[in-house]
């Protein structure tokens, strides 16, 4: 038991915070969060949270907008109850696909949410491969952003991915896909592609030799599984042998499931950041915990350990 720690959690993904509270052996907060006949958020703390360190473990998939007003309500209730610190653990933080302005009259969305975290009382916020990295300086709070690759890279480094080429689906992916492709002693080539729309991408060509090789497509988010499946596609008619897909966030919208099923995928290794439903879990779609990786960054903030050989 840590003393002075309470780890509280929405109904986004209550599995991944069991095992986080399983591997630092303290019991989940109990919270209930219910709703009125018109669908607002009702939220009643049933313990005493004054003075203790909170975390509140909430990922902000779909519902998107249900799943972030319960976080924000959650904190506001903490901050109500005389919390020592409020730590927002979002290992998927939502709205992070619009983080800059890339044409007229559009909104920031990565920087709205943080006004909203930080307004609604949080402290801190502790998450997993952020859209982009930029998003921590929207923050005037301390933003502890970790990585997936080490959970990712000892699954891979166990099936022996060692002669493989590391694809990035496109130029903003190549420091991730050269993290994961160094550590598992792989080439590394990019897919140029062209955007067309909101999850709408063409695949233009490929840099890099695949011919006769097996490849693993390295992102950060596969949402509808449009922009990954072109590039299996453009892959094979490039010679690839063998394709392999590896994300953080299975966002998985839409047609997104029938794609990866129906395409030339071997497998498609994920966290479980985000909660996948039992439908959605195919064959092809290997999850992956993080939850150790977010246990160790917990109590390494709760006492005031470093959390830098974690950001790796």
């Amino acid at each position: 038991m840590i003393n002075g720690l309470k780890i509280f959690s929405g109904n986004a993904n209550k599995p991944l915070a069991h095992e986080i509270c399983s591997d630092l052996n303290i019991p989940l907060g109990d919270a209930e969060i219910s709703h009125f006949s018109d669908g607002e958020i009702l939220v009643q703390i049933n313990e005493n949270v004054r003075g203790k360190d909170v975390f509140v473990i909430q990922s902000v998939s779909n519902p998107v907008n249900q799943n972030l007003m319960e976080l924000l309500i959650m904190i506001d209730a903490f901050k109500r109850a005389s919390a020592k610190r409020i730590t927002a653990v979002m290992p998927y933080y939502c709205y992070a696909r619009q983080d800059r302005k890339v044409q007229p009259r559009v909104p920031i969305t990565a920087k709205l949410v943080a006004d909203l975290l930080e307004a609604a009382g949080s402290n801190r916020l502790l998450t997993i491969d952020l859209h982009a990295g930029q998003i921590q300086g929207f923050f005037d709070i301390p933003v502890d952003h970790l990585y997936a690759a080490p959970v990712l890279v000892d699954y891979l480094q166990k099936k022996d991915f060692k002669d493989f080429v590391v694809i990035s689906p496109d130029a903003g992916g190549v420091e991730r896909a050269r993290a994961i492709a160094k550590r598992i002693n792989a080439t590394l080539a990019i897919i140029d592609k062209r955007r067309e729309g909101p999850n709408v991408a063409k695949v233009m060509n490929i840099i890099g030799d695949v011919k006769d090789r097996g490849v693993i497509v390295v992102d950060d988010i596969i949402d509808t599984a449009g922009t990954l499946v072109q590039a299996v596609e453009a892959l094979k008619k490039n010679g690839a042998k063998r394709v392999f897909a590896s994300c953080t966030h299975a966002v998985l919208s839409g047609p997104a499931v029938e794609r990866i099923n129906n395409s030339a995928l071997e497998e498609v290794i994920v966290t479980n950041t985000i909660y996948i439903d039992e439908p959605k879990r195919i064959k092809k779609i290997v999850i992956l915990s993080i939850a150790k990786l977010l246990a160790e960054a917990i109590k390494n903030i709760h006492t005031e350990s470093s959390v830098s050989s974690l950001f790796v």
